[in-house]
């Protein structure tokens, strides 16, 4: 590795601790915020099998320039997520020159992963966690009403028999949506990191995180209903959130091995 390289790598670290040193206001929880920064590692740990290119490749100073320029107007504007995205692009247009041609499709779908590494997620997705929030009490409230239960809904605020259940922030599920993420996006590397439908299915990755979240506010709701408001929203409601998590993985791995076992058999073309 050239020392251009070395300092090129080196200006990339100090830029991606810049963007976590200037948010460290997010950090809520180590649990919450370890997986995301456990995200570049696993980046790197599932990247490692890539070879370097023979030949001697210039990076794109098209790329370096949208790239910082990108970067700067993130500052500026104060907006992790745009910091991040350029920091990915920016790390991409090294990797596309010095990587072997051959491992450039496989790293490429990784790099969803030095992306989530940032807690952008965290600062900026509060419309995402509002409508999990709004969604999962409505369909809580449907729930419960076809039961028979007696339920007034407004909003995010739920009266189940006279028991009110406010569906907080903290049933957002936006502190562990990234790290379920994260967790997802390698699994979905891991069974179907050769096909097309591996971009799919990172979208479909979130719509996994709802229904999770979304069990989550009725496990909730249940818990205040028959053990009381009290117990509920204690350390239950704290185990919640890693609930959640663990709701995620194995819906996510059900689903991930049976579509990977099915494009085996009807034996699908493979991306490039």
């Amino acid at each position: 590795m050239a020392i251009r390289d070395i300092g090129f790598l080196i200006l990339l670290l100090i830029m991606a601790v810049y963007i976590w040193a200037r948010n460290l206001y997010v950090i809520i929880s180590l649990g919450n915020t370890l997986p995301i920064i456990l995200s570049m590692p696993l980046f790197i740990l599932m990247g490692s099998h890539w070879r370097m290119r023979t030949d001697h490749t210039h990076l794109s100073y098209s790329n370096l320039i949208i790239g910082f320029a990108g970067f700067a107007i993130g500052l500026l504007l104060d907006v992790v997520t745009m910091l991040a995205a350029c920091w990915t692009y920016l790390l991409w247009t090294w990797i596309s020159a010095r990587a072997d041609e051959q491992d450039l499709p496989s790293l490429g779908r990784l790099m969803v992963l030095p992306f989530l590494a940032f807690p952008w997620l965290n600062l900026e997705g509060n419309i995402i966690g509002w409508y999990f929030r709004l969604s999962g009490s409505w369909i809580a409230a449907t729930i419960f009403s076809a039961m028979g239960f007696k339920v007034m809904h407004e909003g995010t605020q739920l009266i189940v028999q006279g028991l009110r259940v406010g569906i907080g922030e903290a049933c957002s599920g936006i502190n562990v949506l990234q790290s379920m993420l994260i967790a997802g996006s390698a699994l979905n590397y891991l069974y179907l990191g050769k096909y097309k439908a591996y971009w799919w299915n990172l979208l479909i990755l979130i719509a996994i995180a709802w229904l999770a979240n979304t069990l989550r506010i009725l496990v909730l709701c249940i818990t205040a209903l028959t053990k009381g408001q009290d117990f509920a929203m204690g350390i239950f409601h704290t185990w919640g959130g890693w609930l959640v998590v663990f709701i995620m993985m194995c819906l996510s791995w059900s689903f991930l091995s049976l579509q990977a076992t099915y494009l085996k058999r009807s034996a699908l073309p493979r991306s490039l």
